[in-house]
Order: C-alpha cells, then sequence, then structure tokens
C-alpha cells in the first residue's frame, strides 16, 4: 500500500515537474519576443535608446532566470521511468536540481552584470548617434558639438551637466535652423574600466578642487572604483563660470565635431602602481601632465 501511495506521488511530482520546465521555458521565450517585439515598435531612436538602457539587462536576467527555473524541473524528471519510490535517490536529485538551476541564474548574472554592459554600450552609442531626420522637411540633422550646443540650452540643462546628472544631444537641421534637443542620463551610471574592460565603474567620491573665479573656471575631480576589479582612476573637469544668458550672447559658429570623446592617460609608477585619469579634451590632458605630481 506504501509503495503504491509513493509511485502514485512521484508520477504526479514527475508530471509536474514536465510541465513546469515547458512552463518556465515559454515563459522565457516570450519575455524575450516581447521585448525585442518592443524594441522595434519604437521608432525614435531616442526612445528606443531610453528603453534598452533602463530594460534590456532587466528583461534578459528574467529570461534567464526563468530558464533556470526550467533546469531546476528538468534534472527532477531524470530516471522518471526507475525511481519507484521516495528516497535518497529523489532526495539527491532534488539537490542536483537546485545546483543546476542556481548555477544557470547565477552565470546568467554575471555575463549580464559584468560582460554584457559593454555589448549594450555600442547598442546604445549605435542609436544615440545615429543620424537624425528632420520630420518637417526630410533633411539630415547635425549633432553640435559641446561648445556649440550650449546655446540651445537653458541655465537647467546646463546646471544638470556641469553636475553629469543629465546629459544633452542637440541636433540642428542646417539648411531650416529647426533644433532638437534630446535628454539621457547621465555618467553617474558606470563606465567602462580600463583594466578589467567592463562597465563596472562608478564615481566614489567628488571633490571641487578649485572654484570658478571672476574668468577662471573652476575644476571639479571625481573620483572611480570599478566594482569587478577595485582599481581606481580620477578624471577632472572643468567647472565654467558662464551663465545662460552668456552663451545667448556668445556668436553660433558651425563646425564640424570632433572624433574624440575623451582623452585618457594611464600613468605607471616605478612601484608598479597604475592610475587612470580622464579628460574632456587635450588642453586639460596637457595641463595635467605639466603639473601631475607622482607624489
Amino acid at each position: 500500500m506504501e509503495s503504491l501511495e509513493s509511485s502514485s506521488f512521484l508520477d504526479i511530482w514527475h508530471y509536474i515537474m514536465i510541465a513546469g520546465a515547458i512552463v518556465m521555458v515559454t515563459v522565457g521565450i516570450l519575455i524575450y519576443l516581447v521585448h525585442n517585439l518592443r524594441v522595434s515598435s519604437i521608432r525614435e531612436y531616442h526612445h528606443k535608446y531610453d528603453y534598452l538602457n533602463k530594460n534590456e539587462i532587466k528583461n534578459y536576467k528574467k529570461v534567464f532566470y526563468c530558464w533556470g527555473v526550467a533546469v531546476f524541473f528538468a534534472i527532477n524528471t531524470y530516471g522518471m521511468g526507475e525511481v519507484t519510490e521516495v528516497g535518497i535517490w529523489f532526495v539527491v536529485r532534488i539537490f542536483m536540481a537546485i545546483a543546476g538551476g542556481t548555477l544557470i541564474g547565477y552565470i546568467a548574472y554575471l555575463v549580464l552584470e559584468y560582460y554584457y554592459p559593454t555589448k549594450l554600450d555600442k547598442k546604445l552609442k549605435r542609436y544615440r548617434y545615429a543620424t537624425r531626420i528632420n520630420p518637417k522637411t526630410g533633411n539630415k540633422m547635425r549633432l553640435l558639438s559641446e561648445e556649440e550646443e550650449d546655446v540651445h540650452l537653458d541655465e537647467g540643462m546646463i546646471a544638470e551637466e556641469n553636475v553629469f546628472s543629465m546629459d544633452y544631444d542637440v541636433w540642428i537641421d542646417e539648411k531650416t535652423g529647426d533644433v532638437k534637443v534630446e535628454k539621457y542620463e547621465g555618467r553617474l551610471q558606470a563606465l567602462q574600466c580600463n583594466s578589467c574592460g567592463f562597465y563596472t565603474m562608478r564615481v566614489v567620491k567628488e571633490e571641487v578642487t578649485k572654484h570658478p573665479e571672476g574668468a577662471e573656471p573652476g575644476e571639479l575631480v571625481k573620483s572611480y572604483q570599478c566594482t569587478y576589479c577595485k582599481s581606481v582612476r580620477a578624471t577632472s573637469f572643468r567647472i565654467s563660470t558662464k551663465e545662460a544668458e552668456d552663451y545667448k550672447k556668445d556668436k553660433f559658429k558651425f563646425r564640424k565635431n570632433k572624433n574624440i570623446d575623451l582623452v585618457k592617460v594611464e600613468v605607471h609608477s616605478v612601484s608598479g602602481e597604475r592610475k587612470h585619469f580622464e579628460f574632456q579634451n587635450l588642453e586639460q590632458a596637457q595641463k595635467f601632465l605639466s603639473e601631475f605630481d607622482s607624489e
């Protein structure tokens, strides 16, 4: 009688495991398909960028977590025709299923947390810097440089960029003068680490080393640390003394964008210590090198 009850329980258990594995694999596939359909349905590059930046890694984690649970269910069907009673093998199989499902989830977490952001960043840059088309005229628009764009930003927007909480891109139709301003999350999100290559470099400290006085700009130093390899670096930023009205008074001129996004300097000491610094232009880097003291 006890054997029949055990056999009946195992039959139900195995059917549940099979059904659970099918359901979780299906749910994972549906999450993946819905995510990509949503991306395909967004026409504006700016909105596509925002959606991917906020949701891609999160949704892909859900996919792999579902598949990790599916692996747990699938392992629990191993030997279903041979196991006839609830015993030590049943317990061992559950333990193996938990280990297998956890391994899938953990590997997926590591890949998506430390490796995939590098791939995602390339995808985001492709959408952010793709040529914009003026919906009114069909003309191609040009992305303005940091110096050129300030004319089209108000005082609040410039303040947000100065503290790196937000970043603004300004596109202009040079034939009609039409302007399009796009808002992005600032540099407070993780940057790429020069040592390990992962996008795990985050701000740990900010310090104003020089306050702006008169026409002399100030200086802000941001210290970063990689959450993965613990590498550290510091970046110097200029604090502008101009107000929004000052930019509006400037005579605006078009000029070609430079291909330099930022300048990176890596200093190796005789003790083997390495330090990384970033600058917004060559002038800042040259000034830093002329004044740098290894002590």
